[in-house]
């Protein structure tokens, strides 16, 4: 019932004719949480854009989220408004000293949007973790007490294929890959599936891939619509139908610590946030009746 809170919050961020689709999501049964990796060894993809402003939309829409940032960058962190300089504890305690989770939390402008900040302390986790027993389950285990006070936990990798990586993939249901429209877009990405097929095989047997996203497009050039065709090609219906354009006010939100929606939420680059919340709920369905 406390999700039905969250529609009057809603009802001030969203269309009245999406409100439909928004009870829709809101009386659906409640399943464990869907934990996604987003994650691109390749910078510069729009990663944590995707994993910020993707959480904050799927919040609006009544999902409790939670963005555990794991990249020790703490870009997610800050672009969420929290001051990274001034996070006690981070997600580099809960990797290496088993902090709880729950005791890293901090809350967020977005309601139903909760964060677990990193910083540069993370930076030097690969090099402890190596020595450590158990070192590619500390996130799983972390994770495992809160599956079902969330809908989505969403984790923002660093990029890389390092052992924090690993954690993710590990603790994760799922893997969502943003590919940028741009020259090289499909460098590095069968060394990933390769990774990502590694963990399944070996590690996490449910490990899947939830979905492929084409970000930064312009579709004003031929190179970006001919990458698009490829990767569409390459990766056939995980492909979202959504694809994030270049778009200027997505390159701004982050300076004033505001996902897209807080920032300009008339933007191209809201609208295609918007519009990929959608899709996600919708496969996050399908995917729970497997």
């Amino acid at each position: 019932m406390k999700q039905f809170a969250s529609l009057f919050y809603t009802m001030q961020t969203v269309k009245y004719d999406k409100l439909a689709d928004i009870v829709c999501d809101l009386i659906t049964e409640e399943n464990m949480a869907l934990v996604c990796a987003i994650v691109n060894q390749k910078g510069g993809v729009g990663k944590t854009t995707t994993t910020v402003n993707l959480a904050a939309y799927l919040a609006t829409r009544g999902k409790r989220v939670l963005l555990f940032d794991l990249d020790p960058q703490g870009n997610a962190t800050s672009g969420l408004g929290i001051e990274k300089d001034k996070v006690e504890l981070s997600s580099y305690d809960i990797i290496i000293d088993g902090v709880s989770l729950a005791d890293c939390l901090q809350e967020t402008s977005v309601r139903n949007l909760k964060v677990c900040p990193s910083n540069i302390n993370l930076a030097g986790a690969e090099v402890e973790l190596a020595s450590m027993d158990n070192r590619e389950n500390r996130l799983k285990s972390a994770f495992e007490a809160y599956s079902e006070a969330y809908d989505f936990l969403l984790i923002d990798c660093p990029p890389s294929l390092g052992l924090l990586t690993l954690n993710a993939l590990i603790a994760a249901d799922t893997v969502l890959v943003p590919i940028q429209a741009e020259y090289y877009a499909l460098e590095g990405v069968s060394q990933l599936m390769e990774t990502v097929n590694t963990v399944k095989n070996g590690l996490n047997p449910e490990l899947d891939i939830f979905g492929v996203l084409i970000t930064m497009f312009d579709g004003r050039t031929q190179l970006a619509n001919q990458v698009e065709h490829e990767v569409r090609k390459y990766f056939g219906d995980k492909v979202f139908k959504t694809v994030i354009p270049r778009n200027v006010r997505l390159s701004e939100a982050p300076s004033y610590g505001q996902s897209i929606l807080e920032y300009d939420k008339r933007s191209k680059g809201a609208e295609a946030y918007h519009k990929l919340s959608r899709e996600v709920i919708a496969r996050e369905r399908k995917y729970n009746k497997k």
